[in-house]
């Protein structure tokens, strides 16, 4: 089921899908979904095995599901971060230091994200608008080599994911992921085409920004 579509569910099979959600979340940040049986899902959500069908194709489609709710918290994040902001470079750079600042905040959710990305990397999915836009105003500019056209998006949402990942399973503290923040950028940005000097720069700033941030 899309975004979109959960608009229109009833009111019960609204609390349905969301009793299952909010007991995936819990299942889902201590095990890969491969490890979860629906049985159990359906015991902790209080619902009969039946509706988990009504709303999931299978257990691939409800991590899938799971992780765009964590999805959508990061994106509201990035888009309050860069309100102000209008250069597509720092926006693009932005989004990462919120994966990091998410990941060091938030590492359960973080694990739920990293366990049920499915098809959010797709170019077209609607949780990479944001991102899309800043690539394609950041080509239109001359700061990005051609190549990031069609493969941008997926290069930095893999940096994003892997930095989410390092950050979590490392358990770093701020300093040590704000360092890591700055080397991710600047290699990142650099193999987008961005110059390396821009790249330093936006990388240090970055870096600042998550290592003065704190837990909200």
């Amino acid at each position: 089921m899309s975004i979109a579509d959960q608009s229109s569910l009833s009111p019960r099979a609204a609390r349905t899908r969301a009793a299952l959600i909010a007991a995936g979340f819990d299942l889902l940040a201590d095990r890969p979904i491969d490890a979860i049986p629906i049985d159990d899902v359906v015991a902790r959500a209080g619902v009969a095995k039946g509706s988990f069908f009504n709303h999931f194709a299978d257990k691939q489609d409800f991590a899938a599901a799971i992780s765009a709710e964590v999805r959508m918290e990061v994106e509201a994040l990035v888009t309050a971060r860069n309100a102000a902001v209008s250069d597509p470079l720092e926006r693009i750079a932005g989004g990462m230091q919120i994966a990091a600042q998410f990941a060091l905040e938030q590492r359960r959710r973080s694990a739920v994200l990293m366990r049920g990305q499915g098809s959010s990397t797709a170019r077209a999915h609607p949780l990479n608008r944001g991102l899309v836009a800043d690539v394609e105003a950041a080509l239109a500019n001359g700061l990005l080599r051609p190549a990031a056209r069609e493969n941008g998006v997926l290069f930095w949402l893999a940096l994003c994911q892997m930095l989410i990942t390092h950050i979590v399973e490392r358990k770093l503290g701020r300093d040590e992921a704000a360092a890591v923040l700055s080397g991710m950028l600047v290699l990142g940005l650099t193999g987008l085409g961005v110059a390396a000097d821009r790249a330093e720069t936006i990388a240090a700033a970055a870096a600042r920004e998550l290592g003065a941030s704190s837990a909200g």
